[in-house]
C-alpha cells in the first residue's frame, strides 16, 4: 500500500539543549490522531513518519462497527536523546509544553520507547496538559467516566506488573500461539529468544513462559542472557530497572551472558524483537535461524531483510499487527468496550489479537504473499469504509 504525504510533519529544537524533537500526524479520523511518544537518542523525522504511518494501519486493523471504540487516524511523536541522560526529563517537560496546542487540540499520545506512562503523564501534568489524551475527550460519551475507568486500569496490578505494561505483552505472546495452532506447533518446547526486557518484552516473555514456552534468551542494553534449558522469566523480570535492565547478580548457575546481538542467531523457533527500530538489517538475518519473527517492537526488520527471510521461509508476523494491541487497550478501556479487571482484559485481547492474526495469515496463505502485505491489503480495504462512515482528512 502505497503511503501519501503525512497530513502534518513538526521539527522542534529545544532552546536549552539544541536537541531535537518530532510530531507527525498521518492522518486525523473524527478530528483525532493517536500514538505514542518515544524517547531515543538518534530518532529522526524519518522514523517518525513511518511510525505515524503504522499508527494509521494499526487503528484501521481494529475497526469493529459493533464496538465502542472507533479508529482514530495515525500520529508519532519522538525526542532525540538517551532517557538515561541526567537531561532527559527537562527536555520531556519542554517538548510537551511546546506540543501542548497539539495534545489539547488533535493528539493523542502516551508512552514508547524509552518512555513509561507514569513519566509522560508527570510532565504532560508540568507542562500544563490535563492529559496526554485529552484530545478524545469530546469524542466520549461520559468524559468522567471514561477517565475513571482508564485510571482503574491503570492502577491494577498482576503480580506485580501493572496491567497497562502487560496488555500489549498479552496481544503479541498470543500472536505468538495463533502462529504456533496454525502451524500445529506444540507450545511446550518451543524456543523464544527476546531481544528487549522492558514493557513490551517483558510482558511478552511473561506471557510466552507461562503458555508454556522456553524462553532461551534475553537482550538488553548491557548483552544477552541466555540458557539453552530457558531462563527464570519470573526472576529477570523481578531484577530490572526502569528502563528493562537487568541486575546480573540474579543470574542462575549456567545462566550465560553473551554479546548484546547473540539472541540473534539463537537456537530458537521464534524471535521477539521488542526493543528498537531497524534492528535487523541484511547482514543480520543471515544470521537468524528461526522459524518466526514476532515484531514486538515498531519497524524493527528492514524492508530488504524480510524479503531476504522470506525467500529463506522465515516468517515475519508485521508489527502493525502483532504490537496494537497496546493502542487497542487503552481505547478499549477509555470507550468503554472493557473495565479495569485483568482477567476480563487479557480474554477481550486474546480473543481480537487472535481473531485478527488468523485473518491476515488466512489472507496471506490465500494470496500466496507476506503476513505484511496481507495487512496492507486489509487496510486498503478497511480505510475506505472507515472514511464513509467517519470522515477522513489528510
Amino acid at each position: 500500500m502505497t503511503a501519501p504525504a503525512p497530513l502534518m510533519s513538526l521539527v522542534w529544537t529545544d532552546h536549552v539543549t539544541g536537541r531535537q524533537g518530532f510530531l507527525v500526524v498521518d492522518r486525523l479520523v473524527r478530528g483525532v490522531a493517536s500514538g505514542g511518544l518515544r524517547m531515543r537518542p538518534g530518532c529522526t523525522l524519518e522514523e517518525v513518519a513511518g511510525l505515524a504511518r503504522g499508527m494509521t494501519m494499526k487503528e484501521a486493523l481494529h475497526y469493529d462497527p459493533e464496538a465502542r471504540y472507533v479508529p482514530l487516524g495515525g500520529a508519532k511523536g519522538g525526542i532525540d536523546c538517551d532517557p538515561r541522560d541526567p537531561g532527559a526529563y527537562g527536555l520531556l517537560v519542554r517538548y510537551l509544553r511546546a506540543m501542548r496546542p497539539y495534545i489539547e487540540g488533535f493528539w493523542a499520545t502516551g508512552e514508547d520507547l524509552g518512555l513509561t506512562q507514569d513519566l509522560v503523564d508527570r510532565a504532560a501534568a508540568e507542562a500544563g496538559l490535563v492529559s496526554s489524551v485529552q484530545a478524545v475527550y469530546p469524542l466520549l460519551d461520559d468524559a468522567a467516566a471514561a477517565r475513571r475507568r482508564l485510571a482503574d486500569a491503570f492502577a491494577v496490578e498482576v503480580d506485580g506488573i501493572g496491567l497497562d505494561e502487560l496488555a500489549g505483552g498479552c496481544g503479541v505472546a498470543e500472536s505468538v500461539l495463533a502462529a504456533l495452532d496454525r502451524a500445529a506447533v506444540p507450545y511446550r518446547g518451543t524456543r523464544v529468544a527476546v531481544q528487549g526486557f522492558g514493557t513490551m518484552g517483558g510482558a511478552t516473555a511473561r506471557f510466552l513462559a507461562r503458555a508454556g514456552l522456553r524462553v532461551v534468551a534475553v537482550a538488553d542494553i548491557k548483552g544477552t542472557i541466555a540458557h539453552p534449558a530457558g531462563l527464570d522469566v519470573e526472576a529477570l523480570l523481578a531484577a530490572r530497572d526502569a528502563h528493562g535492565t537487568v541486575d546480573r547478580r540474579v543470574l542462575r548457575p549456567g545462566d550465560r551472558e553473551l554479546p548484546g546481538d547473540a539472541w540473534l542467531s539463537a537456537d530458537a523457533e521464534v524471535l521477539v524483537p521488542a526493543a528498537v527500530s531497524y534492528a535487523i538489517d541484511t547482514a543480520d538475518q543471515a544470521r537468524i535461524r528461526a522459524r518466526w519473527i514476532v515484531e514486538a517492537a515498531n519497524m524493527p526488520v528492514l524492508p530488504e531483510a524480510e524479503e531476504l527471510l522470506a525467500a529463506r521461509g522465515v516468517t515475519v508476523l508485521p508489527d502493525v499487527v502483532v504490537n496494537s494491541g497496546t493502542n487497542a487497550w487503552w481505547w478499549w478501556t477509555l470507550f468503554g468496550d472493557i473495565g479495569a479487571d485483568a482477567d476480563a482484559a487479557f480474554a477481550y485481547i486474546r480473543r481480537r489479537m487472535r481473531a485478527l492474526i488468523d485473518l491476515v495469515l488466512a489472507r496471506a496463505d490465500a494470496a500466496g504473499t507476506t503476513p505484511r502485505a496481507a495487512a496492507h491489503a486489509l487496510v486498503a480495504d478497511r480505510l475506505p469504509v472507515i472514511a464513509d462512515r467517519f470522515g477522513w482528512y489528510r
